[in-house]
C-alpha cells in the first residue's frame, strides 16, 4: 500500500496514467525523455508474471533510487534491486491495434534483457495497466539493441511490438496542427458544404479556400505551413489531423450535435456541448470594439519597388512593403523579382469614381442580409462582378498603360492582392484574396488590377472582417506587380524552427515540384517535409518524402 504521492500498483485508466506522469525539461539523466509524457516503474519480482509492480507517482520522483529507498528496495545495480524503467505515451503514433497513440516502454540505458523476459515483462504490465492492452511496445534502448538484433525473428513471430528510435516520424495517425478548445456544430465538410463560423468540420480533402470555421479535423495529412492550419493559427481555432476518422464511432456518433473539440499535444478530445457553452465561447472570443486598419490615400504615383520604404504598409498593403523590404538584402541578382507597387490611392479613387462604395454600404447595413449566409455570398459576387466591370478614371489608365508598357509585349504580369488587412502580426489573412496574372493577349492592364480590386470583396475575407469587427470600407486593397515565373522549378515555405515535430536544431522545410503550391496543395499532393540542421555538420533528414522525387533523394539539391 502506498499513499498517491508515491506511486501506485495499478493503471486502469488514462486519466491516472495522466496524473502520475511527468513532462517536460528535467528528465534528469535520462535526456532522451525530456519533452516525452513518461511513467517510470519498477518490476521488483520480474521474474514472476503478474508480479509486485511500483507504478511511480514521475512528477515527485523522477529518478528511481529515491523511490527505491523510501519503499525498502535495494538501490545497488543489478537485476536483485528490481528491473527499472519507464512507460512513454507517444500521442502521434499509431498503437500496435489500431487506435491512435501509443505507449512504449524501455529501461536502463545500459541494462540488456531477452526476448524471453521482455514478453514477460510486456505480459506483467498489460495485467496491472489495463489501458495499455493493444497499444504497448517494447522500445530497446543501446545496451539492449544487440540483444533484440540477434531475438527479432522471436519477436516478428510472437507479434512482439518492438518500437525503434527510426520510427519516430513514420505511422502518424494524429498531429496537433493547431492546438485549442472551440465550440460548434460538427460537419462532415464536401463540395456542396458551406461551413459557418459556428461550425466544426471534419474535411476528407483540404479545401484551398477555408472560410472562417470553429475547428478543423482532417482525414488528410497537412502541413503546419498551408492556408488551412495558417488561418486556424489566425482565428485562434483547433486543428489536428486524424487518421481514419470518418471511421471512428466516438467522432461519427457525435455529427450534426453541438461539441466542444479540444486540441492538445497529447491528444484531442471531442465531447458533446451544451448550447449555452457555444454561445459563451463565441461571445467571449470576439472583440468588443470595432477596428479601423491604417489607410493611407496620399500616396498619388505608382512607384518601383526600390523605392518603397518597410512602412509603407499603410499606402501600399503589406504584402508590397515586406517584397520591397526584401529586395534590399544582399542576394544574387534575380532572387527578388523586379517590381512596382500600386497605392491604395488607386482603389480609393476607383472606388469613389464608379460610387461603388454607395453600393458597398448597403451590403455593410443589410443585417438581414448578412443572417443569410448563401444570399449574402450571391450579393458579393454579383457586387466583384460590378467591381469588375467598372469604369478606370482616365488618369489611373493612363498610369497603368505606362506600367504595362514598362515590360516586354509578350511578357505576362503578376498582379498580387496587396491589403492593410492582412500580413499582420496575429492576422495573417492567409487565402483571404486573390491575385491573378495578365497574360499578353488581355488587353488594358486595368482589367486585371480590378479583378484583384474586386477580391478585397470576396465573400470568405467579408465575413472574416465582419467576425472581426473590421471596418470593410477603411480595407484598402493594393496591387503588387512584378513579372510572371513561367516553369517554376519548385516552391516552398520554410521556418526556422522545427515547428511539427519539434525537434532541435532544425529548420522545417516544405518543398514541391512546379506550381503544385505547398500552401494550397491538390488533393493528390505530396509536399516533401524536410529537416535541414542549423550547423552543416547536422545533415538533413526526409521526413515525409514527395512521390515526384526519387527515392531517398530530395526535390531540392544540395
Amino acid at each position: 500500500d502506498l499513499d498517491f504521492e508515491m506511486g501506485v500498483a495499478a493503471i486502469p485508466d488514462r486519466a491516472l496514467f495522466e496524473k502520475l506522469s511527468y513532462q517536460g525539461p528535467d528528465a534528469g539523466r535520462d535526456s532522451y525523455l525530456a519533452g516525452i509524457e513518461f511513467v517510470k516503474f519498477i518490476l521488483a519480482t520480474p521474474e514472476t508474471t503478474g508480479g509486485k509492480v511500483y507504478f511511480m507517482n514521475t512528477k515527485n520522483y523522477k529518478g528511481h533510487p529515491p523511490f527505491m529507498g523510501e519503499v525498502g528496495l535495494s538501490r545497488g545495480r543489478g537485476r536483485p534491486s528490481g528491473v527499472r524503467g519507464a512507460i512513454c505515451y507517444m500521442p502521434r503514433l499509431k498503437a500496435p491495434n489500431g487506435d491512435s497513440g501509443l505507449y512504449i516502454f524501455d529501461f536502463q540505458p545500459r541494462d540488456s534483457y531477452t526476448f524471453e523476459e521482455i514478453q514477460s515483462y510486456h505480459a506483467t504490465l498489460v495485467a496491472r495497466a489495463p489501458m495499455l492492452k493493444g497499444k504497448l511496445a517494447f522500445h530497446p534502448l543501446e545496451g539492449n539493441l544487440d540483444q533484440y538484433e540477434t531475438d527479432k525473428t522471436k519477436y516478428e513471430a510472437a507479434k512482439l511490438p518492438v518500437y525503434l528510435d527510426s520510427d519516430k516520424r513514420t505511422n502518424i495517425v494524429y498531429l496537433p496542427l493547431n492546438p485549442g478548445e472551440s465550440f460548434g456544430l460538427l460537419r462532415i465538410m464536401d463540395e456542396d458544404t458551406r461551413p459557418s463560423p459556428r461550425d466544426i468540420v471534419i474535411c476528407k480533402t483540404l479545401p484551398n479556400q477555408m472560410p472562417r470555421m470553429a475547428g478543423v479535423i482532417s482525414e488528410v495529412r497537412q502541413t503546419p505551413l498551408s492556408h488551412v492550419n495558417l488561418r486556424a493559427i489566425q482565428d485562434k481555432v483547433p486543428n489536428a489531423y486524424i487518421n481514419g476518422a470518418l471511421d471512428k464511432e466516438a467522432i461519427m456518433s457525435l455529427v450534426g450535435k453541438l461539441v466542444s473539440y479540444q486540441v492538445t499535444s497529447q491528444g484531442y478530445k471531442l465531447r458533446e456541448a451544451t448550447k449555452a457553452e457555444v454561445d459563451n465561447h463565441f461571445e467571449a472570443i470576439r472583440p468588443a470594439e470595432g477596428q479601423s486598419p491604417k489607410r493611407d490615400l496620399s500616396v498619388d504615383k505608382i512607384s518601383p519597388l526600390k523605392d518603397i520604404k518597410a512602412d509603407q504598409s499603410g499606402s501600399f498593403g503589406v504584402k508590397t512593403a515586406n517584397l520591397a523590404a526584401l529586395s534590399t538584402f544582399k542576394f544574387p541578382e534575380g532572387t527578388v523579382p523586379d517590381g512596382f507597387g500600386i497605392p491604395f490611392h488607386f482603389y480609393d479613387a476607383f472606388m469613389k469614381h464608379n460610387d461603388f462604395y454607395a453600393r458597398a454600404d448597403k451590403l455593410i447595413n443589410d443585417t438581414e442580409l448578412k443572417e443569410k449566409r448563401r444570399e449574402l455570398e450571391r450579393a458579393l459576387k454579383k457586387f466583384r462582378k460590378a467591381i469588375e466591370g467598372g469604369d478606370m478614371p482616365d488618369e489611373l489608365n493612363t498610369a497603368l498603360a505606362t506600367l504595362q508598357r514598362s515590360y516586354p509585349a509578350k511578357q505576362s504580369i503578376r498582379c498580387r492582392s496587396s491589403t492593410n488587412n492582412e500580413d499582420l502580426p496575429g492576422f495573417s489573412g492567409a487565402g483571404l484574396y486573390d491575385s491573378f496574372t495578365h497574360k499578353p493577349d488581355e488587353g488594358h492592364l486595368s482589367n486585371t488590377v480590378q479583378q484583384v480590386f474586386a477580391s478585397l470583396w470576396n465573400f470568405r475575407a467579408f465575413e472574416e472582417r465582419e467576425f472581426y469587427r473590421i471596418d470593410h470600407k477603411a480595407a484598402a486593397m493594393g496591387v503588387l506587380v512584378h513579372p510572371n515565373f513561367k516553369g517554376e522549378k519548385a516552391n516552398g515555405v520554410a521556418v526556422t524552427e522545427d515547428v511539427l515535430y519539434e525537434s532541435q536544431g532544425f529548420y522545417y522545410l516544405n518543398t514541391q515540384i512546379g506550381e503544385d503550391l505547398v500552401t494550397n496543395p491538390d488533393e493528390d499532393s505530396s509536399p516533401e517535409e524536410l529537416l535541414l540542421g542549423w550547423y552543416e555538420r547536422d545533415g538533413q533528414e526526409i521526413v515525409r518524402a514527395s512521390k515526384e522525387a526519387s527515392k531517398g533523394k530530395s526535390l531540392l539539391s544540395d
